[in-house]
C-alpha cells in the first residue's frame, strides 16, 4: 500500500517545516514548496528521508496566481518519478508573509499583496489541487489567533485570515461529496522569523505575550506542526469544518 502524500506549501521553515517533519513522523510523504529557500527547502527533504519517508521540494510564489498551471505541471512529474502516483492526499495551505501596519497607514500595495498572497493564492491553488487530490483526503488552512482578538498593526492580515476562516466552511461543504475534510488552524503568537522575527527576538514583546497566555509563555514551532499532522490521519476523520485554535489560551 503507497504512503499518502502531503503537499506544504511554505515548507522550507518555520510553522511549515515543522509540518512537514510531523507529517513525516505520521508517517506521510512530503511535497514541500518553497519561494526563495530552495537550500533550506532541500535540507528540511533530507530531514524527512532520514525519517524513512520520500520527499520533494519545488519552488512556488503563491502570490503569482498564473504561475499555478505550470507548477502543478512540476508536481505532476515529482509524483511519477518521486511517488509512483499521480495524485496526493493533503494540502496544507500554510505560506504566507506577515505585515505589521496601522489600519490608518496601510497602503494599496500592502493591501493587494496581502489579498494575494494570503487569500487569493490559497484560494486558487485549492482549487487547481482539486484535480489531484484525492477523493477522502483533506485540506489544511492556516489562520491566526489575530481573528479572534485583535492586536494593534494586524488589521489587514487578520482580515484575509478571517477570510480563510469562511472560506474553511464553504470548501468543507461543498467538497463533502467527495469526503474531503477541511479544517483552518489558527496558531498564536510563535517564536519564528515570521514578521522580521519579532516575537521571538524582542523581549519585551515576547514577555506581553506570555502575561497574556494561560500557559505562561510564547508558542514555538513545535507546538502547531503536531496539530496539522493529527487532521491529515484518521483519528481527525470526524473534524471537518473546525476552526482549531493552538495558541496555548492566549487573551482567554
Amino acid at each position: 500500500m503507497k504512503n499518502k502524500i502531503a503537499l506544504v506549501t511554505g515548507g522550507s521553515r518555520g510553522l511549515g517545516k515543522d509540518m512537514a517533519l510531523n507529517l513525516a513522523k505520521k508517517g506521510l510523504d512530503l511535497v514541500l514548496t518553497y519561494n526563495s529557500k530552495k537550500e533550506e527547502a532541500e535540507a528540511v527533504v533530507t530531514e524527512i528521508e532520514k525519517l524513512g519517508q520520500k520527499a520533494v521540494a519545488i519552488q512556488l510564489n503563491v502570490a503569482e496566481v498564473n504561475s499555478f498551471d505550470l507548477f502543478f505541471q512540476k508536481v505532476g512529474i515529482a509524483l511519477k518519478d518521486t511517488f509512483g502516483t499521480d495524485k496526493i492526499d493533503f494540502l496544507i495551505n500554510n505560506a504566507g508573509v506577515g505585515l505589521h501596519e496601522s489600519f490608518a497607514t496601510t497602503t494599496e500595495t500592502q493591501f493587494d499583496d496581502l489579498v494575494n498572497i494570503q487569500f487569493k493564492g490559497p484560494f486558487f491553488l485549492t482549487q487547481k489541487a482539486l484535480e489531484i487530490l484525492n477523493d477522502g483526503g483533506g485540506i489544511v488552512n492556516i489562520s491566526s489567533g489575530l481573528t479572534r482578538f485583535s492586536f494593534p498593526g494586524y488589521a489587514t492580515y487578520a482580515s484575509m485570515k478571517g477570510a480563510m476562516e469562511t472560506l474553511t466552511k464553504y470548501q468543507a461543504k461543498e467538497l463533502g461529496a467527495r469526503k474531503i475534510r477541511v479544517n483552518i488552524v489558527a496558531p498564536g503568537a510563535i517564536e519564528t522569523d515570521f514578521g522580521g522575527g519579532a516575537v521571538r527576538d524582542n523581549e519585551q514583546l515576547n514577555q506581553q505575550i506570555a502575561s497574556v497566555t494561560a500557559l505562561g509563555r510564547v508558542g514555538l514551532p513545535d507546538d502547531i506542526g503536531g496539530v496539522v499532522a493529527f487532521l491529515c490521519t484518521d483519528d481527525a476523520k470526524w473534524v471537518n469544518g473546525q476552526r482549531i485554535e493552538v495558541s496555548g489560551g492566549m487573551n482567554l
